[in-house]
């Protein structure tokens, strides 16, 4: 089967590159780089079954392909805010033109949505029938409601041309890859702690999130993808909620480090509290989280405390 993965120099795309091809899968991927890394994919360069294109998907490009991947889009606020246009050209620009490439071989395609659809969300925990609490014209909405209109260009192609999609929305995934300038609280705090700095927790910490391994990411999007024809949203992440600054605390407690926990504003739209009700994915797809956050922050710490001394 040949598969396109959009963003395949990204965190999640360079996992899901490995985890297709492991499968027998031939990958061409595509990236320009703005927040993925060769390093990433570093070791598929010269593997038969992966070809990598550097290319930035708001232009157009023809490929001929089975399935795809569509993950490309900065995800991290750092990323997405540093060029919110950029970001909001990518969200839809971008999805748009794989659409396209969908449409023309009649491709069936996925598309990496994500929580931040549900925004600061008055209702919980979040399902998928959830419709949101999102500030249209705040600093989070370049990714937001570029995600929300992706969302909407995915359904509306399925139902004006007959597409086959699949939309996952996405919690909080971590792992190993992430850029040590991700920005994302998991990343942030892990390299605070390991430089003995202060861990900037910001508001009160009371706030929550829940945190999906990437290795339950990918079995959650392949079973989506291949063990189902159901193209309405699905929740993927990990139930278990987990309040900020208790997330610090397990950080610096696993990487034995001397940093002390530091309070900041919080910054406008934060959500107060995400979790996801996956009753839908376990119905249709047979799927939970197996890894422990313990376990998870273990092997990212253990990948962090490597790539800072290299």
């Amino acid at each position: 089967m040949n598969v396109l993965i959009t963003g395949a120099a990204g965190f999640l795309g360079s996992h899901l590159s490995d985890y297709l091809i492991a499968r027998g899968c031939d990958v061409i991927g595509l990236d320009n780089y703005f927040s993925g890394s060769k390093d990433n994919i570093r070791h598929l360069l010269g593997n038969d079954h992966f070809e990598m294109i550097r290319h930035d998907i708001v232009q157009p490009i023809y490929i001929e392909t089975d399935r795809i991947y569509h993950l490309a889009c900065p995800a991290s606020p750092i990323h997405y805010q540093y060029n919110a246009i950029k970001t909001i050209k990518t969200a839809v620009i971008g999805t748009l033109n794989v659409l396209g490439i969908a449409k023309r071989v009649n491709a069936r395609i996925l598309y990496a949505s994500t929580s931040e659809v549900y925004g600061d969300p008055q209702v919980h925990p979040q399902p998928e029938e959830y419709v949101g609490h999102v500030n249209p014209i705040g600093l989070r909405s370049c990714y937001d409601e570029g995600k929300r209109v992706g969302e909407s260009l995915m359904v509306n192609y399925q139902r004006q041309n007959r597409l086959d999609i699949r939309i996952a929305r996405l919690f909080n995934t971590y792992g190993p890859r992430m850029a040590l300038n991700d920005g994302r609280v998991v990343s942030s705090f892990i390299v605070q702690a390991l430089q003995n700095r202060d861990i900037q927790v910001y508001g009160d910490g009371k706030q929550t999130r829940s945190f999906c391994y990437v290795s339950d990411f990918l079995e959650g999007v392949y079973r989506l993808m291949e063990r189902t024809d159901y193209s309405n949203p699905v929740n993927l992440g990990n139930p278990r909620e987990v309040r900020i600054l208790d997330l610090a605390r397990m950080i610096k407690e696993i990487a034995r480090s001397s940093s002390r926990i530091v309070f900041h504003d919080r910054p406008p739209d934060d959500p107060v509290r995400r979790n996801p009700d996956i009753s839908l994915a376990r119905k249709k797809l047979d799927w939970e989280p197996k890894v422990s956050l313990e376990e998870g922050l273990e092997k990212t710490i253990d990948y962090f405390t490597k790539s800072m001394k290299s």
